[in-house]
């Protein structure tokens, strides 16, 4: 039994979707409404183009406090040769906004206004006076909105399918109106299934999964202007599923069902669909989201009007999280921005130069999660987790690259298409570390967002961000390597890896590593020695990273080899990964920092005292951009957060280690 009906390209997919629904006289705006003009409107996509009633102003305007007055009376005006008019038949005082008398054409503002007594002497101050002296001429028409400056009556003043911003609200009630005429918010049911989820909220047990993924669609669909409703989670009963799924078609337009939609014994989304209507799709060429389900099915009532076939669109959503992000995104945007007449959102886009190597299945149009920064004169993109569980590297995603069908792969260094979540300043302002993983980064972000910028960082080890900033790839790096010749940290790597580069190395903070153990530490590991022993399992850290540096120097001085460790071949790429190998029961001990066992309610055996250092370019360090991080490192409130984590001295912080 195959996995898929058919693992169809995107577009194609995209093409069949829109074909049923043009069958189903569905490829169109759904309705239109009347609704008051008021706050509400906002974000509403208006349903038919709004001409102006009125003009704006709608009459001869003063634009300053002055006096309203022939142009003409004017002529001649200057310092030596100054004109002095009557107030009444050759001047008159107006307010700003104030309409122009018939016969006047200008406005003189009041400052510029000698104001007469009946004996012809100059008053300081004018009030109500018979005669004006003026001591320049004005062009007609100067200092007046004449009528229709803003808006005139029957001109166009928004098209049809305008997301409507806070200043077009004003525009369109300048213009004479007081209700407008949208486009009908699509509504969308969003269906989570699956026996194991249980909602937010609740005391979990293992097997359990939280059930947020509607939460996360539910937020994509009001933000695109559709109207979502979510639905309780349904069991894995597909009677029961049917049943749910019907409901929902009779008062919506379009039915998210959140449920893994690959064969398996729990999985009755396909089947859901060929029970009630048509199955379009069944696996989509694109990763993630790869087991996508387009279909439609029927429904007993019309939706919007009389002329509507009795079908909507149902579309099965993978159960992984970005998966079903992305789903959404790549289908029901396109879809909305349909039904709500409005052109589909298209993030911009930029080219960026890859930090790493990049591999992908050649059928597939391949989504991958990057962060982004301008490093020197260069746009970089570096990979984050490709996991399609992981939300988070959403949350830390500034876009996606975009690997084409028929890409197998791309080396570091390529150039790639990024789709950006963020506007090119906010990526100007974001100072890249690429480098080892430290808990005190994650507060060093805080803090910095305070000082308008941000910190996107890679796990890479300590090697691999030397080697990023020897290409250029990043402004800082996070090291922590021991040299087994003397015992100091980085500054012979860095002359290794980064030759003739000057740099400015800071330290950071000093810290306690040893293992990480559970709770108790019921295998009684107490040194290196204990890895040894048959019945515990380790995890280590990646090749590269400085704290598999030191665990390899501390083995070498005690003669210990690295096949005598169960697990030594099994890797994590940050403290808190090693963390969390140990708190699953995927092993018994890794070493790590102490801050991260803390994090995970696990029991710590302090052997070793390091330096963490921060490791930047001499260029970088002296920029305006990275000017902030060097008043945090003297910054009593950032010291004090970062002492208050287990296993750390602030006491080095801000020292030079190295400057060249």
């Amino acid at each position: 039994m195959s996995v898929y009906l058919h693992d169809i390209p995107l577009s194609q997919a995209r093409a069949r979707l829109r074909e049923a629904l043009q069958d189903a006289n569905l490829w169109r705006v759904l309705g239109v409404e009347s609704i008051p003009l008021d706050e509400n409107a906002l974000g509403r996509v208006t349903a038919e183009p709004i001409w102006a009633e009125i003009s704006s102003p709608h009459y001869h305007a003063s634009a300053m406090d002055g006096f309203a007055l022939r142009a003409i009376s004017t002529h001649g005006a200057m310092p030596s040769v100054p004109v002095t008019l009557y107030i009444g038949p050759e001047a008159q005082y107006v307010d700003t906004g104030d309409p122009l008398p018939e016969w006047a054409n200008a406005v003189i503002p009041i400052e510029n206004v000698e104001s007469l007594d009946e004996n012809d002497q100059v008053t300081k101050e004018i009030r109500k006076p018979r005669t004006i002296r003026i001591r320049a001429a004005v062009a007609p028409w100067s200092h007046v909105r004449p009528l229709g400056e803003d808006i005139v009556a029957t001109q166009l003043v928004l098209p049809a399918g305008h997301s409507l911003r806070p200043a077009d609200l004003g525009a369109i009630a300048a213009s004479g109106h007081q209700t407008i005429r949208v486009a009908l918010k699509p509504k969308v049911a969003i269906l989570p299934t699956g026996t194991e989820l249980v909602p937010i909220g609740s005391k979990l047990k293992s097997g359990d999964i939280l059930e947020y993924n509607s939460l996360v669609l539910a937020a994509q669909i009001k933000q695109m202007g559709g109207e979502p409703t979510r639905y309780p989670i349904t069991k894995d009963d597909f009677d029961l599923i049917c049943e749910r799924v019907s409901e929902a078609a009779q008062t919506h337009d379009l039915v998210l069902l959140n449920a893994g939609s690959s064969a398996g014994a729990e999985d009755f989304s396909s089947k859901v669909v060929e029970k009630l209507g048509t199955l379009l799709v069944h696996g989509v060429a694109v990763r993630p989201g790869h087991p996508v389900i387009l279909g439609t099915i029927d429904k007993k009532l019309g939706i919007r009007d009389e002329n509507a076939d009795k079908r909507i669109p149902i579309i099965g959503v993978p159960g992984y999280p970005v998966s079903a992000a992305l789903t959404v995104d790549i289908f029901v945007e396109a879809l909305i921005a349909k039904w709500l007449g409005r052109p589909p959102l298209e993030l911009p886009t930029e080219m960026a130069t890859l930090t790493r190597k990049l591999v992908s299945p050649a059928g597939d149009d391949d989504y991958v999660r990057v962060a982004v920064g301008k490093v020197g004169d260069k746009l970089l993109a570096a990979p984050l987790s490709r996991g399609a569980g992981v939300i988070t590297s959403l949350v830390q995603a500034d876009g996606l690259a975009l690997i084409p069908s028929g890409v197998q792969g791309m080396e570091a260094g390529e150039a790639v298409k990024v789709h950006l979540y963020r506007s090119r300043a906010q990526i100007e302002k974001t100072i890249f570390c690429i480098g080892s993983h430290d808990m005190t980064l994650d507060l060093l972000a805080q803090f910095l967002a305070e000082h308008d910028r941000r910190l996107a960082s890679a796990n890479v080890g300590s090697q691999g961000g030397l080697v990023a900033l020897r290409r250029g790839e990043a402004h800082m790096a996070g090291s922590h390597l021991l040299d087994p010749n003397d015992g100091s940290y980085n500054i012979s790597y860095i002359r290794q890896y980064m030759p003739n580069i000057p740099v400015k190395v800071v330290a950071l903070v000093g810290r306690d590593q040893g293992l990480i153990v559970k709770q108790g530490n019921p295998k009684g590991v107490k040194s290196l020695e204990d890895l040894s022993r048959r019945e515990v399992q380790f995890v280590n850290r990646q090749r590269g990273a400085g704290t598999r540096v030191l665990l390899d120097y501390h083995l070498n001085l005690k003669g210990m080899s690295a096949e005598s460790i169960s697990g030594y071949t099994q890797e994590e790429y940050t403290h808190l990964g090693v963390a969390a190998a140990v708190a699953s029961g995927r092993a018994d001990c890794g070493l790590g920092i102490a801050a991260a066992a803390q994090a995970l309610d696990l029991d710590f055996v302090p052997l070793f005292q390091e330096r963490y250092d921060l490791v930047i370019p001499k260029g970088f360090a002296e920029s305006e951009l990275l000017a902030p991080l060097f008043d945090l490192l003297t910054d009593p409130v950032f010291r004090n957060s970062v002492s208050k984590l287990t296993g750390y001295d602030v006491n080095v912080m801000g020292r030079i280690i190295l400057e060249d």
